[in-house]
């Protein structure tokens, strides 16, 4: 199926699927994201760079590694225990000519995290972009149905996971390297049935501005992107289908996101045509949203 068909397929709405848990397989999605544009062709943006980007074995981390791959980046995926769908992201990424490095784990371990971090610095020899894009999140109609272990559960992956990382990561940073972090259009709008998600996602915006503050003086740069509904695994896995159904289709734009429309920004904010920016994050929604 093209690109095009799957678009198209996409703006009547979204077939009803269902996969038993989180964070959900890439290769069981009908139809499968769309992760690469044969439009995109590299230029060397980030030639030479290590990037470590969670989540990076399917959905938007998929697409963001494929496409820093393109950019001439080394590239190396924390992951959870979706090995095919790592395997299959690292085999594309090994065919653009570039080194790749699967780490699989729970990033609700801290330890975990920081040894991540050790492990690429020593089998990449350094560290130049951290992505900070693995989440979950379950659908639940108030918050009294929310319970004290899935806040914490919640928490721990998608916003303490990523305080991890990045304390792992900064002593390895040099001036011009990037801290890039995955928030949420929800952390601007809200979303009443995904209330413990959201604050997380709101939570990761503060942490990112108040870092960028830290980090500049020492030019390393902080930065955020806010997709709106992308079509990633994630929604089969957690999105009843009723939900589904009509998932990205009232955004200006028609349809929902693919990963592929994520890749353009998040190579932006890794080089240097993002040299004076930091504390911002760029929205990707199909006009869903718009901010002021």
């Amino acid at each position: 199926m093209s690109e095009l068909d799957k678009q198209t397929l996409l703006s009547d709405g979204v077939p009803p699927q269902t996969q038993s848990q989180q964070p959900g397989i890439e290769k069981e999605m009908d139809p499968e994201p769309v992760y690469e544009l044969e439009s995109h062709v590299g230029s060397g943006k980030l030639k030479g760079k290590v990037a470590l980007i969670t989540g990076g074995d399917s959905g938007i981390g998929r697409a963001v590694a494929i496409g820093y791959a393109k950019e001439g980046a080394n590239i190396a995926i924390a992951y959870l225990n979706e090995d095919e769908d790592a395997e299959e992201t690292k085999h594309r990424i090994e065919e653009l000519g570039v080194k790749c490095t699967l780490h699989a784990g729970d990033i609700a371990d801290e330890s975990f995290c920081f040894q991540v971090v050790e492990d690429v610095v020593k089998q990449h020899g350094k560290l130049n972009i951290l992505v900070n894009n693995a989440a979950r999140q379950e659908v639940k109609n108030s918050v009294l149905d929310i319970s004290a272990e899935q806040w914490k559960h919640t928490f721990d992956v998608n916003f303490f996971a990523m305080v991890h990382f990045t304390k792992a990561a900064i002593p390895h940073l040099s001036a011009g390297d990037t801290l890039i972090y995955t928030t949420s259009i929800n952390a601007y709008r809200g979303n009443k049935a995904l209330i413990d998600y959201t604050s997380t996602k709101g939570a990761i915006v503060s942490f990112a501005r108040s870092i960028a503050q830290e980090l500049a003086p020492k030019g390393i740069r902080v930065n955020g992107v806010a997709p709106g509904p992308i079509w990633t695994p994630l929604i089969p896995a957690t999105m009843p289908t009723e939900m589904q159904e009509t998932f990205g289709v009232s955004s200006p734009l028609g349809r929902p996101g693919q990963p592929a429309d994520l890749v353009e920004p998040y190579i932006l904010l890794a080089s240097e045509g993002s040299a004076y920016m930091t504390g911002q994050v760029i929205h990707v929604n199909g006009g869903e949203y718009l901010s002021s």
